[in-house]
């Protein structure tokens, strides 16, 4: 049953992965034995990362790319798999959130996080899926969130930049399963995280959300890192197109 869960002699990139959940979940499949790829734009924070997972004695890579850059990303890609070989799992994690009433919402803001949140989930998915085509093989995990099935005042743009992850998601299993490729989401709930900073600090944010949700409190990121383990190897075979909410309950409760 472990051998299931294994992810020995794999490699995974995990884009926006030098802080946060992206850094938690590529700490996770380290641990479950894959070699990882960081990716970030800031290459002193990059290498920095890096140096603490092989500290940990970790196999690691770095690559240096925008996600939102489509020639750029898939320019990066294809040297990595022409140089180390292949991508096996690639976790779309980078993404970004910005706030405001949706009437004084500037167009530029919506354009820059419909980028950040949604056009890399396509231009690194495709990039990576075109390698994975070619073997029959393949994981793909966007990163949504409880926005892709919930709002909240202040983060309409959000919500549907989320709402676009999860229906991607179905999009690409739809398109790739026959071809070996398993694809899904992951949906978290409130997590503390450098994204959910002012919210974190904000004590009557903090009252509300122990309050609504059924587990009563923030989730840690390692709690994300089974539901991924889960969707990179073998045990999710058969399991495409879905998104796996991990919310402490929030999604099913009123």
């Amino acid at each position: 049953m472990t051998q299931m869960f294994d992810l020995g002699g794999r490699t995974a990139l995990i884009t926006g992965s030098t802080m946060g959940i992206g850094r938690g979940l590529a700490k996770g499949l380290a641990e479950a034995g894959a070699t990882v790829i960081l990716n970030g734009r800031d290459k002193g924070r990059l290498e920095a990362a890096a140096a603490e997972f092989k500290t940990d004695g970790f196999t690691v890579h770095t690559l240096s790319f925008d996600a939102t850059d489509a020639e750029g990303a898939a320019a990066a890609i294809d040297d990595f798999e022409a140089e180390n070989g292949p991508i096996d799992i690639l976790i779309n994690n980078a993404g970004m959130q910005h706030r405001g009433p949706l009437e004084d919402f500037a167009p530029a803001d919506f354009d820059r996080l419909m980028r950040t949140n949604v056009n890399s989930v396509f231009y690194v998915g495709q990039a990576v899926a075109r390698h994975m085509i070619g073997r029959g093989r393949g994981k793909i995990i966007n990163i949504a969130s409880v926005q892709t099935a919930l709002a909240r005042p202040g983060i309409a743009p959000y919500t549907a930049s989320k709402g676009a992850v999860a229906n991607l998601t179905k999009g690409m299993a739809t398109d790739w399963a026959k071809h070996g490729l398993q694809i899904n989401a992951i949906a978290p709930g409130y997590f503390d995280t450098p994204l959910n900073k002012a919210l974190v600090e904000d004590p009557e944010f903090c009252a509300w959300l122990e309050k609504r949700t059924p587990a009563g409190r923030w989730g840690k990121i390692e709690e994300l890192v089974g539901a991924c383990v889960f969707l990179a190897s073998d045990a999710s075979s058969f399991v495409n197109g879905h998104t796996l909410f991990v919310d402490g309950g929030i999604t099913a409760s009123l």
